[in-house]
């Protein structure tokens, strides 16, 4: 098994961001801020309560140029050579295999699910509309409940390098789950640990930064509304906060890849310009 150091991923993390963090800005401004943005403007999440058809196309488009992101920062943050443009061809290049494991992924969460729906059904558990309560106050609901999510999160863990190897190996979508799965065994405790700690502080910043930005925006120029000055605020510092996350996870995830093949040979490359 191979050894694995989240504390050295995470000070080659650091190294990385700040030789090539320019190249990162460009790639995340690109293809992660400004899409987010505009999503922001056009439905803001904070008075979403359900998407028209053009909304719901926007908000996927911009998660699939999320991905094509993820991967061309994870491409930057392991390939010290390369430029911009090569990073972000790359990503777009494997960003439908990358999808189409992230489905396949889906649907083994739901095939879980199923043993769990037919034990509550067994154990009398009420689905109906009009039971919701009665569901919620249910034991066994409540149980089987923590047991599918005790799961989920298992399996998740197991699944963290996808992103990785769907960037850097010529793998198919069956073959990058199974690679993930190989990669993490054996670490899933320090896995887990380091997504705990990861999450908490980026909800924490992400929530920080949008009541503070909210509640200036409301004041100083009027209610949050589709196309509105007080959207355009709020969405730029949410997408701002949410490309820097993103950029930090992509640039750890691939520095734990790389420990975890073997690969983590390479330090940081010096600050370039090209694009």
């Amino acid at each position: 098994m191979t050894a694995l150091s989240i504390s050295k991923a995470w000070e080659e993390t650091k190294a990385r961001i700040a030789a090539d963090g320019r190249l990162m800005a460009i790639v995340a401004a690109a293809l992660i801020i400004l899409p987010g943005l505009v999503v922001e403007v056009i439905s803001p999440s904070s008075i979403r309560t359900s998407s028209s058809f053009v909304e719901s196309i926007l908000i996927l488009i911009s998660s699939l140029l999320a991905l094509i992101g993820q991967l061309s920062i994870i491409r930057l943050a392991v390939t010290p050579a390369v430029s911009v443009g090569e990073a972000i061809g790359h990503g777009a290049r494997r960003m439908p295999i990358y999808l189409v494991a992230a489905i396949l992924l889906t649907v083994v969460f739901i095939v879980a699910l199923i043993p769990f729906a037919v034990v509550a059904y067994v154990a009398g558990v009420p689905f109906d509309r009009s039971s919701e309560q009665a569901f919620l106050q249910s034991p066994v609901a409540l149980l089987l409940s923590l047991l599918y999510l005790a799961l989920l999160i298992f399996i998740a863990i197991r699944m963290l390098m996808s992103s990785p190897v769907a960037s850097e190996e010529e793998s198919g979508p069956i073959q990058i789950l199974r690679r993930s799965w190989d990669l993490t065994r054996g670490h899933w405790w320090q896995l887990f640990g380091f997504m705990v700690l990861f999450i908490i502080g980026a909800l924490v910043l992400i929530a920080a930064v949008n009541w503070g930005i909210t509640a200036v925006a409301v004041i100083l120029l009027g209610a949050i509304e589709p196309m509105s000055l007080s959207a355009l605020v709020v969405g730029l510092f949410d997408s701002v906060v949410n490309g820097a996350v993103t950029v930090i996870l992509a640039v750890m995830l691939a520095r734990i890849y790389l420990q975890l093949t073997g690969r983590d040979t390479a330090g940081a490359s010096v600050p370039r310009s090209g694009i």
